[in-house]
């Protein structure tokens, strides 16, 4: 491994996350661990230099482990003011500033191959920032032992499918199964309301359509996802509540023969994109808006129907539409619409009616753990809002979210 890494064991702090940023900012490599690590696997760890023990949760202490290390140690409660963190990264601990994008790429490219050997790597490429980065590193690590597999599910945002086939099959000439699994995934998920249901009957599909693949094809051993922290902060963790289950983290049943590969598990979202950039994605790709596992199952909020879910499918290409027209696209993070699983009264032809509601969300952050409000000019939402009632069918309002996370999230479900 080429860099150092300032290890941060995990005792219930809510700002875990943020001290490892902070240390990455340093240019030092930072990873948060369980309090209960083994002498064994403390020792596997590369390069550790120093431990924080951050404390949070009454009654979590650190395994032995870590004091019987030897390795330079301290405790803190949260993130700790610069200089002192300076003090132990760079003076206690000796440290060096090597924490780069050509450094973890590097390391990454060397592991996977150390994981991997000669064996073959199935991806699950769903066209998004996270899967196409990692496709992009493993084509580097392993070449044509990858194979990518994109699965229409039905929930994609309108042109994708198509999208990801052109752009991964024919201009990147990556070996790319395309499978329709439209009517297999709407079928399973049909009357599902509660949120975390659909979640998991989504990754629980996904997860079987590849393991369908696999045995389709020969010597097939290890499976490739697209996990960054924030889905395993917010799945949950030891010492940490969950927020949203991700279906790429812990989605894996006991009785499939896969080995995950998950190179950029420890990278944060602006960090993935810096990856991508360093391995020579185009701008199109790396900068290309966040989109959940799920797709519009959680954005077509309750239990999904066609008819609802293509409304959402078509309000999210307008308000897409008109935020490319007015400049937007790329200055705001995330945007999308939503669909929620009620009616209200309107008016539509000198005629009462009652029809769906719009939701509007946009978004700023630098690493999806928190989020801000995008400031929208009034005539941009109105124009976006006379479009929508006049071109989707079913819907007689449009509203825009205010709230910012916390203590909304980003996404509704």
């Amino acid at each position: 491994m080429k860099q150092d890494m300032i290890l941060i064991i995990d005792l219930g702090n809510d700002e875990n996350s943020a001290l490892a940023r902070a240390i990455r900012a340093l240019g030092v490599y930072s990873e948060v661990h369980p309090h209960d690590l083994t002498s064994e696997e403390l020792a596997a760890l590369p390069n550790v230099k120093g431990i924080i023990a951050n404390r949070g949760m009454a009654g979590i202490v650190p395994s032995a482990a870590f004091e019987a290390s030897g390795i330079p140690m301290i405790e803190a409660e949260g993130l700790i003011p610069e200089e002192e963190l300076r003090a132990f990264v760079f003076g206690r601990c000796g440290c060096e500033a090597n924490w780069n994008m050509e450094n973890f790429i590097a390391d990454q490219i060397e592991l996977v191959r150390a994981q991997v050997g000669d064996g073959k790597v199935l991806l699950a490429l769903s066209g998004g920032v996270d899967s196409s980065v990692v496709a992009a590193l493993l084509i580097r690590a392993i070449g044509k032992r990858l194979t990518c597999v994109h699965v229409n599910h039905g929930l994609l945002r309108a042109g994708e499918p198509e999208g990801v086939v052109r752009v991964f099959r024919e201009e990147l000439g990556a070996d790319l199964i395309y499978v329709d699994a439209v009517d297999r995934f709407l079928g399973k998920l049909e009357g599902v309301e509660e949120p975390e249901a659909k979640r998991k009957i989504i990754g629980k599909e996904f997860i079987e359509v590849f393991a369908e693949e696999a045995h389709k094809l020969s010597g097939i051993e290890y499976l490739a996802q697209g996990t960054i922290y924030p889905d395993i902060v917010e799945s949950g963790t030891k010492t940490g509540k969950a927020v949203k289950a991700h279906h790429n983290v812990g989605g894996l049943p006991e009785d499939l023969n896969f080995k995950l590969v998950e190179p950029l598990k420890y990278l944060f979202k602006d960090e993935v994109r810096a990856c991508g950039k360093a391995l020579g994605l185009p701008d199109s790709m790396v900068y290309r808006q966040p989109f959940p596992g799920p797709g519009l199952g959680v954005r077509c909020l309750g239990a999904i129907t066609r008819d609802r879910l293509e409304a959402v499918r078509e309000s999210d290409a307008i308000l897409r539409e008109e935020f490319a027209l007015a400049g937007l696209e790329g200055k705001v993070w995330q945007y999308f619409t939503a669909i929620p699983d009620f009616r209200s009264v309107g008016v539509k032809d000198n005629a009462r009616c009652f029809e769906w509601p719009v939701i509007i969300r946009a978004v700023n952050t630098v690493d999806a753990m928190t989020a801000e409000i995008a400031c929208i000019e009034w005539d941009v939402l109105k124009k976006i809002t006379s479009r929508i009632l006049a071109e989707v069918k079913g819907v007689n309002r449009v509203v825009f979210d205010l709230s910012p996370k916390p203590t909304g999230t980003i996404e509704w479900e």
